[in-house]
């Protein structure tokens, strides 16, 4: 049977040190029931009563009282810039199109790496770096602190237009 964690703490309470830790990805960071695996090859089974957005520095309290430090795993992602405001935000209305997970870090985007993405937007302006980095892209405007894609297949599809067949006519007397 193994270890389950049912409960989580903060990153910054004053709930003493950990016994373990385990490095998570975005998405493994966002889970109600899995099984981890610590860093010390333990397998743990997170058991909470609702899912939850885990943080870089939360506790996850074992049934037994062990603390297990949570880390947020470097990913590959893409480091987009632009040289101005406008340009950045002209970049972040192409991206919010396509529902891909951003997060926004100043004048700065960071999303998953893509060559198909990373293309496009620099037709469109953008300088794209590709680094490795913990993401934590902005939740979701009807979600719980996470962005909910969707998946169209392959990145030409994902060219569509909400705006589709809205037209307005514009009469002048």
């Amino acid at each position: 049977m193994a270890i389950r964690v049912t409960q989580v703490v903060p990153q910054g309470s004053a709930a003493g040190a950990a016994a373990d830790t385990v490095s998570l990805d975005f998405d493994g960071r966002h889970r109600r029931r899995m099984m981890l695996r610590t860093e010390n090859g333990e397998d743990v089974l997170l058991d909470l009563a609702e899912t939850v957005a885990l943080a870089d520095g939360d506790l996850l309290i074992t049934e037994e009282g062990r603390k297990i430090r949570v880390i947020a795993k470097p990913e590959a992602l893409m480091e987009v810039s632009a040289a101005d405001p406008a340009r950045l935000a002209r970049l972040a209305w192409h991206i919010g199109n396509r529902h891909l997970p951003t997060e926004i870090a100043g004048a700065t985007l960071y999303l998953r790496h893509d060559h198909v993405i990373a293309a496009m937007l620099e037709r469109l302006g953008a300088s794209v770096r590709f680094v490795d980095r913990p993401f934590n892209p902005e939740g979701g405007a009807y979600g719980h602190g996470r962005t909910h894609g969707h998946d169209h297949g392959d990145h030409e599809a994902q060219d569509h237009h909400h705006d589709g067949h809205h037209h307005h006519d514009h009469h002048h007397d």
